[in-house]
């Protein structure tokens, strides 16, 4: 369990800012997370990595010369919003653009997918990678979609080196790439995590078993077992890892490698010395050549048991990136000179102006019925969100209640401040939108903030709201969450309950019928597609390891679509409607 919380509300936010604070000479806080504590100089590619907090030493500990630029966070085992990682982005940019790092989960991929082109829009060159070395999490044919687990370590430090060599950020990409198609990891747990506030664990695991291939969440692994010797379990660990090593021309013929042995949390040096015995051994009869091996935490999950072993299979170019100096809170190799210049404070003040941009006193007027549907949607969370998360315990972890109770409360602030500093009802939405990605975090955070930023960009400040705007703003929303999310119709989504809304809305308005009851029939049509969710196997999210518990229950980001809809389909009187 965790002994030392304050408020759990507040645990991610007062542990980022006792980290700074015991690391002030390496990293300053920004929002968001974390960057170095000197600027990057021009010319130099920023590395910035991230994802869920609970993870220490990733993300932040990995800050640093001689690695990461900057690092995300989010909440607890929460992918960081799009809007913290394109401000440590901001922050951590130079010239040469910026390299979006992460795990292979869905969260990360589509937050920071979304980051990606707001950057570039920004005029920010950007580019995504996603780290998937966890051998357990997939075929080996479809290495792309395995989990991102301690083997992120590999890649981040490869992707530093290319970018302190100063090459291009593509270069930059593909030498991340090669150093993640090299790397291979493989964990075990024998027990649980408990998060802050929280009085029953996250998951169990049977005492005296083993559960083998779970995820560093507590993802479903491939099989549980007697919990084994030490010496088992390394010659598990070892023979499963040889199994996966890279087929390719690179084989020298004394291959050298980088090796990690990770805990978890609760498994701590002593016995991980105990282990790393074994595998060293095995490793040397093997024919390997060990180089520079790192054994303690350096991907962790409060204090869940467990253990992961990672192979870097090295060539030239790759030892260098795995042998070269990094100074960083939590990681540290050789010596590295502090380069750059001193950040002052106007490196980090607001990267967004929060001034009311210029609107239409019709504008203006409507932002108030944006509000009101604002207000409507968050009273039906908030009264929905147990039963949201009884839903989503069937087959996901339970948190969507909570997730969509947190989006919308914050969502709600924000349109109140924007109304009272007189931006128009696009500003509203788009800030809105923000806040509910940010605050939120995860993969519905994400979802939600991009559609609301669309309408409210199609709907904008000019002019009051038209029914071809709202139409177009909801169809990019679509478009947005099914290219960013990589879900499809039927794939058991949000999107089974927001395509057919989107279809029937826009056929409504484009027959002439107003906004208002054009959206009561729409959200009519979601609720009935909502509900057919529950005869679908899911095919994306976590979720999918658990296809069929959830038949027979329908979608929840279905369900909370549909009722969000229906819930604004009452309020919409109170925008004045531009039939023009």
């Amino acid at each position: 369990m965790t002994y030392l919380v304050n408020d759990s509300a507040d645990f991610v936010d007062e542990s980022i800012e006792g980290f700074v604070a015991a690391n002030a000479d390496l990293v300053r806080r920004v929002h968001g997370g974390v960057v170095r504590a000197t600027r990057t100089p021009p010319g130099q590619v920023a590395v910035v990595i991230g994802g869920g907090s609970g993870h220490y030493p990733a993300f932040a500990g990995l800050v640093g010369q001689g690695l990461a630029h900057g690092a995300a966070m989010g909440n607890i085992f929460a992918s960081p919003s799009a809007q913290q990682i394109y401000s440590v982005a901001r922050a951590a940019a130079s010239d040469a653009g910026v390299l979006l790092s992460f795990g292979n989960y869905a969260g990360d991929v589509l937050n920071f997918g979304i980051a990606e082109e707001r950057l570039k829009a920004d005029g920010i060159p950007c580019r995504c990678f996603a780290v998937t070395d966890d051998v357990c999490s997939g075929p080996a044919d479809k290495a792309g979609e395995r989990r991102g687990i301690a083997g992120d370590l590999t890649v981040f430090r490869a992707a530093a080196l290319a970018a302190a060599e100063g090459k291009s950020l593509d270069a930059v990409h593909d030498f991340a790439s090669h150093a993640n198609d090299r790397t291979r990891s493989f964990g075990v747990a024998f027990s649980g995590c408990t998060l802050p506030g929280a009085s029953e664990p996250l998951f169990t695991v049977p005492e005296s078993r083993m559960g083998v291939g779970m995820g560093i969440h507590g993802e479903q692994g491939i099989e549980e077992v007697d919990m084994p010797r030490a010496d088992d379990l390394a010659d598990m660990l070892v023979d499963r890892l040889l199994g996966e090593r890279p087929n390719d021309n690179q084989r020298a013929a004394s291959p050298r490698v980088g090796v990690m042995l990770n805990g978890l949390g609760s498994v701590k040096y002593e016995e991980l010395f105990v282990l790393y015995r074994r595998v060293s051994q095995r490793l040397e009869q093997a024919g390997l050549t060990v180089v520079q091996p790192e054994v303690g935490e350096l991907v962790t999950s409060f204090e869940m048991a467990g253990v992961s072993l990672t192979l870097f299979w090295l060539d030239d170019a790759l030892e260098a990136a795995w042998t070269a100096p990094a100074t960083t809170p939590a990681y540290r190799r050789g010596g590295v000179p502090l380069e750059g210049e001193p950040r002052d404070a106007d490196d980090f003040a607001a990267i967004h102006e929060q001034a009311a941009p210029p609107s239409s006193e019709a504008s203006r007027s409507d932002a108030a019925g944006v509000l009101a549907v604002i207000e409507a949607i968050q009273a039906r969370i908030e009264a929905e969100a147990d039963d949201l998360g009884k839903l989503d315990a069937i087959s996901g972890d339970g948190d969507h209640g909570i997730g969509m109770t947190t989006g919308t409360r914050a969502a709600l602030a924000a349109a109140r401040r924007a109304v009272e500093k007189g931006c128009g009802a696009g500003t509203v939405l788009t800030r809105a939108g923000d806040a509910w990605a940010n605050e939120a975090g995860g993969t519905s955070g994400a979802l939600w903030g991009l559609g609301l930023r669309c309408v409210g960009t199609a709907i904008g400040d000019s002019d009051s709201v038209a029914a071809a705007a709202v139409v177009q703003g909801i169809r990019d929303a679509t478009d947005a969450i099914m290219r960013l999310g990589g879900a499809d119709i039927g794939d058991k989504t949000m999107l089974d309950a927001m395509q057919p809304f989107a279809n029937a809305l826009a056929e409504q308005v484009e027959a002439g019928t107003c906004l208002r009851e054009a959206w009561r029939h729409a959200a009519k049509h979601s609720e009935q597609a909502a509900a057919a969710t529950a005869a679908l196997k899911p095919r994306k999210g976590r979720a999918k390891n658990h296809s069929e518990k959830s038949v027979g229950h329908a979608d929840p980001g279905a369900v909370s679509f549909a009722m969000i809809v229906a819930s604004t389909a009452t309020t919409l009187e109170s925008i004045h409607e531009d039939v023009t």
